[in-house]
């Protein structure tokens, strides 16, 4: 009779390890498996809201291609949804049903939230991170006559919208870069003749075909023509000259008081709830930390600007007001 307690036992004990190893085993093949270590996101989906060669798809593209070389999720999906500044895309997100889902965004979209007076709004998101900013660029044809910011400014205050500047959508930060500099030269938004495009590749495409007379775009999309000679820059926004356009003077070193950067983040839908949140927050964290990203930023001419969480939801509240009353100031909005 001891001998078959002695048995009942070892093989109850044999069976819990069993058990436990088998556990283990499991944890340990889902942790490697590359469903995200942070949060174990086996699919996330990235939403860019504008058409394949702006600023927002290589944000978008870049994520991606670090988040699974990194083993964060298992797979990503980009989206584009090009068209209203971005709103279309922030309507899709507004009824996106995947929690694992982030949408590309930024100052840009701050802005033509207003300029489109969109249904849906950022308010109605859940805050991320920030993760980039960069200064804009302006930039002419190689051969436009136009040798400095003050040959621009003043062909544009002797003819008005008969010179055409180009850059992203209607109420980005392109636009309201143009706005400020003809504000802080006296000259009135009625003279602004700006054609706004959804993606950098038609603006580009726009200002090599000579269609248009000037362009505005962030010095990573743009850097690689000027050094090919494609076209000239005149000035960048930053408070200091960017390090991949060296010898380019920021527009306050040529005697115009405006600086501005382009950031960009990301959000989620705002229906999900705390602990998703905290999930995809993590994950942005994560990101911002690996040497991948690091390595990302460097190849764009990004700078690291992350903020995460509360602290990026705070940021994003005071930008929004910021941005309405500059909007409202250059005669963007009423």
């Amino acid at each position: 009779m001891k001998t078959k307690i002695s048995m009942t036992r070892r093989t109850a004990i044999v069976a819990a390890v069993a058990a436990a190893a088998l556990s283990l085993s499991a944890c340990g093949g889902a942790s490697g498996s590359g469903d995200a270590a942070a949060g174990d996101i086996k699919k996330l989906n990235i939403i860019v809201p504008a058409n394949p060669g702006g600023g927002w798809d290589q944000t978008g593209r870049a994520m991606q291609a670090d988040l699974t070389a990194n083993k964060q999720v298992g797979s990503a999906n980009v989206v584009n949804i090009g068209g209203a500044g971005g709103t279309n895309g922030l309507a899709k997100l507004a009824t996106e049903k995947d929690p694992n889902t982030l949408m590309v965004m930024g100052y840009v979209m701050v802005g033509s939230v207003e300029t489109n007076n969109s249904a849906s709004r950022l308010e109605d998101t859940t805050p991320i991170a920030r993760l980039t900013e960069e200064p804009l660029v302006i930039v002419v044809p190689a051969s436009s006559p136009y040798q400095s910011i003050g040959d621009l400014v003043a062909d544009i205050k002797a003819k008005g919208k008969g010179v055409a500047v180009t850059g992203g959508s209607a109420g980005g930060a392109d636009h309201i870069l143009i706005g400020q500099i003809l504000k802080a030269q006296g000259i009135g938004a009625d003279s602004l003749n700006y054609i706004g495009y959804s993606g950098g590749g038609e603006s580009l495409a726009a200002l090599l075909g000579n269609k248009v007379q000037a362009g505005i775009s962030g010095v990573g999309e743009y850097a690689e023509q000027v050094k090919a000679g494609k076209v000239r820059a005149l000035a960048v926004s930053g408070p200091v000259e960017a390090p991949a356009l060296p010898g380019v003077k920021p527009l306050k070193d040529q005697g115009i008081d405006v600086v501005l950067t382009n950031w960009r983040g990301v959000v989620a839908p705002g229906s999900i709830d705390e602990a998703q949140a905290k999930k995809l927050t993590e994950l942005a964290t994560e990101l911002n930390k690996s040497e991948a990203w690091t390595k990302t930023l460097k190849d764009n001419n990004w700078d690291n600007a992350f903020l995460a969480g509360d602290e990026f939801k705070t940021f994003l509240t005071e930008d929004i007001a910021t941005v309405k009353t500059t909007l409202t100031e250059i005669g963007l909005v009423k």
